[in-house]
């Protein structure tokens, strides 16, 4: 009679914050039992023989985005199976109301119990959400949202507070469907979050999108002059002091309300060394996160020309270097795909108007290992940090997600080091037609994605229905008090 559900033998486990190890795993009711020298096969009613390969835990995308573009159940099923590819096993998905997902606003009681509904049975991964506080009421909602609704992450966007910046001069007041979204909102969010921290078991925080509508519209005007329409024209319009200015005014902020956060999508070197001052002045809990698309992407080599259009956009080969050498450094907590499914026929409304973003997250571990781990020397672990480790510690998921212990959820990602493919849109199984890293040479591919125990993805296809599980936060008995936590 088997012991356990599942034996992964032979493999070289990679422990965040440790190392690696040769050692097997047994897994019984979607969770780690067991991490020993040998376990027999027979052991397990399912063996999979990891000979010659690492076993991961499974990937934590942090930064992600469920129906901004597309009806929401299409990319619950959609962009979570792209996900599988990655070694992703779980999603977390901003939501905000006014434009875009379900077009509404008003509160947060009557909207996201539907938001919950609509994505129930739809998603191959784990997923939680970060919300968006976008009106005066919904501050109101921010302590209910943490303690009844799990609910710990929330966000701003610093270039909505002065919209009016594309060719058709959208308004910023009918685009967010707010009645204040200005600086003085962001504080009151930052005191409303700082407090509704207070008493929780695990971290309470704010993620900030950090760039300065009023500069971006004036540079706007300025490249727009020139009829340049490429994605170096675009970074031009949205450059580097537009995410230096947003950080210090967030960080201003959050040193006065002792408000723990996230600088999202860091882009630059500029916004790179802007954040780290800021971290090093105030010792505030601040974590730092870059996009695999900033690490290996610019506005010259991108595949598809304005397929490769991002908020903030993709910057120079010297900006992808060092963000690199923040990654090296351990200044950037953990790496994420920002994936937002934009179809083509979205991307040839010209450079001004056409939606920004596009996906990613199949690539999560293949970008770290292939241009960090192959390319740059990162090591194993700190792999295993960025893409599932600290996002996990900073979302409240750690330690049942993002780590490979006993007691953890059964989440793995198996990977071929040496696997060495061409990236192709098909691929990636996602609902976009295209990928800006098309033709990258990328080396170290996800051969298994494990869920809770379940095999999902092998042999570079989904398996089974999705069974993902909306995942209430915080889910743990650990608080982290200080940026100063591994990295």
């Amino acid at each position: 009679m088997a012991i356990y559900d599942l034996v992964i033998g032979n493999g070289t486990l990679v422990l965040p914050y440790q190392g690696t190890v040769q050692a097997d795993l047994g897994v019984r009711n979607g969770k780690i039992a067991a991490i020993a020298e040998n376990i027999p096969a027979a052991d397990g009613e399912t063996f999979i023989d990891a000979r010659g390969k690492a076993v991961f835990p499974g990937g934590v995308d942090a930064h992600f985005h469920i129906g901004i573009y597309n009806p929401i159940v299409d990319d619950a099923e959609n962009e979570t199976r792209s996900a599988l590819v990655g070694g992703v096993s779980t999603i977390l998905s901003y939501f905000r109301t006014g434009q875009h997902y379900l077009n509404r606003s008003g509160p947060y009681r009557e909207i996201f119990p539907d938001v919950l509904r609509a994505v129930a049975g739809h998603c191959y991964t784990d997923y939680a959400f970060h919300l968006a506080i976008m009106t005066s009421a919904q501050l109101d909602e921010i302590d209910w949202l943490v303690r009844e609704q799990g609910v710990t992450s929330f966000k701003y966007y610093m270039f909505y507070k002065g919209l009016n910046l594309a060719a058709d001069s959208t308004d910023a007041q009918s685009y967010t469907m707010a009645d204040s979204y200005d600086l003085g909102h962001l504080f009151a969010m930052m005191e409303r979050i700082a407090a509704a921290g207070e008493g929780i078991t695990g971290r309470v925080s704010l993620s900030i999108h950090c760039e300065n509508a009023e500069l971006i519209k004036l540079f706007i005007q300025r490249v727009s002059a020139t009829g340049a329409q490429t994605l170096k024209a675009y970074s031009d319009a949205r450059p580097p002091l537009t995410e230096q200015l947003s950080i210090a005014e967030a960080m201003t902020l959050a040193n006065a309300t002792r408000c723990p956060v996230n600088l999202l999508h860091l882009s630059s070197a500029d916004a790179l060394d802007e954040a780290v001052h800021y971290r090093r002045r105030f010792g505030l809990d601040q974590r730092l996160e870059t996009t695999i698309h900033h690490l290996s992407l610019t506005y010259d080599t991108a595949a598809g020309g304005l397929n490769g259009k991002v908020n903030p956009p993709i910057r120079s080969a010297n900006d992808v270097e060092a963000l690199w050498r923040g990654v090296l450094a351990g200044e950037i907590d953990w790496v994420a795909s920002d994936h937002a499914c934009c179809l083509e026929r979205e991307k040839r409304k010209g450079i001004w108007s056409s939606l920004p973003g596009f996906g990613g997250t199949s690539l999560l571990y293949p970008v770290l290992l292939s241009e960090g781990y192959h390319k740059r020397g990162l090591p194993l672990q700190r792999v295993a940090e960025l893409a599932a480790a600290n996002p996990a510690r900073a979302y409240g998921l750690y330690p049942s997600k993002g780590c490979i212990i006993v007691g953890a959820d059964a989440d793995l990602a198996i990977v071929d080091l040496d696997e060495e493919r061409t990236v192709t849109a098909a691929m990636l199984l996602s609902g976009q037609e295209y990928t800006p890293f098309e033709g990258m040479r990328v080396k170290g591919w996800p051969t298994h994605t494990i869920v809770r125990g379940r095999l999902v993805f092998a042999n570079g296809a989904p398996i089974g229905a999705p069974g993902g599980e909306f995942l209430r936060r915080p889910a743990v008995a650990e608080r982290v008090e200080t940026s100063a936590s591994p990295r």
